[in-house]
C-alpha cells in the first residue's frame, strides 16, 4: 500500500467518495418527486440528441423545451440557461461513466493495473462512439476554461475507484496528482483520436493507453 503523504496535497488533489452518486451540477433545484425527476431526464435527453444534431452554439432552452415535449418554464425550474442545461447532461455523462466502469471492475476482480487502465480507455470510447450528446459534451461543456475543471473532477472519480479496485490508499497525494496529470494526457489524445476519425482513431486509442502505461507504472509498480 502507498505511503499516506500530507492532508494538504489530499484536499487539493483528491478526495473521499463514498460510492454515492454526486448531485447533478447546474441545477437550479433538484428533483423531489418521480414524476419530477422523469422530467428532467427528457430535457437532458432532448439536449442530448439536440447537440448532436445541431451542436452547442444552436442549443436553446426553447428548442429543447419543444423536442421534450415540455412547457418552457418547466426547463427554466431546473435550468437557468443553455450552459447550465450542459452542465448537468456533463454531470450525468459523468455519473454514467463512473457507474459503468464500476461494474465492469467488479465483474474483473482480479484485473491489474494495466488492464483496468486499458478498460478506462476503451468504456469511454464506446460513450463517445454510441451515447447521445456525449460526442460534444462527455464531461465538460465546449466553452474555455470548462474542460480543465472537468478533467480534475475526472481524475477525482476515477482516482478512487482505481484505489479501491487495487487495494491503495485512497488519500495519497502522489496518487491523486498522478490521475490528475494522466486524465488531462489521455483526454488531449482521446480528443486528438475523435477529431482524426468519428468513430476513434484505433491507433491514437491505442497510443493513448501505451503513454498511460508507460506514465502510471513510475508510481503504480513501485
Amino acid at each position: 500500500m502507498l505511503d499516506h503523504r500530507n492532508e494538504r496535497g489530499r484536499r487539493q488533489y483528491g478526495r473521499q467518495y463514498d460510492g454515492a452518486v454526486p448531485a447533478t451540477t447546474g441545477l437550479r433545484r433538484a428533483p423531489v418527486q418521480r414524476r419530477s425527476a422523469e422530467r428532467l431526464g427528457r430535457i437532458l435527453d432532448a439536449a442530448a440528441e439536440l447537440l448532436d444534431e445541431a451542436g452547442y452554439e444552436e442549443l436553446s432552452t426553447r428548442t429543447v423545451a419543444v423536442r421534450a415535449g415540455v412547457p418552457i418554464g418547466s426547463v427554466y425550474r431546473f435550468f437557468s440557461n443553455k450552459r447550465a442545461m450542459a452542465d448537468a447532461l456533463a454531470s450525468r455523462n459523468l455519473d454514467e461513466y463512473v457507474r459503468r466502469v464500476s461494474i465492469r471492475l467488479a465483474v474483473a476482480r482480479g484485473f491489474g493495473w494495466r488492464p483496468a487502465i486499458a478498460l478506462l480507455v476503451d468504456e469511454y470510447a464506446a460513450m463517445k462512439r454510441t451515447v447521445p450528446g456525449f460526442a460534444l459534451v462527455d464531461f465538460g461543456i465546449p466553452v474555455p476554461g470548462a474542460r480543465g475543471a472537468a478533467n480534475h473532477l475526472v481524475a477525482e472519480r476515477l482516482h478512487i475507484l482505481i484505489a479501491r479496485h487495487l487495494s491503495l490508499d485512497p488519500d495519497d497525494q502522489r496518487l491523486a496528482l498522478t490521475f490528475v496529470v494522466g486524465v488531462e494526457a489521455a483526454d488531449a489524445l482521446l480528443q486528438l483520436a475523435f477529431r482524426t476519425n468519428p468513430a476513434g482513431d484505433p491507433l491514437v486509442i491505442a497510443e493513448t493507453k501505451e503513454l498511460l502505461n508507460a506514465y502510471l507504472a513510475r508510481i503504480l509498480d513501485a
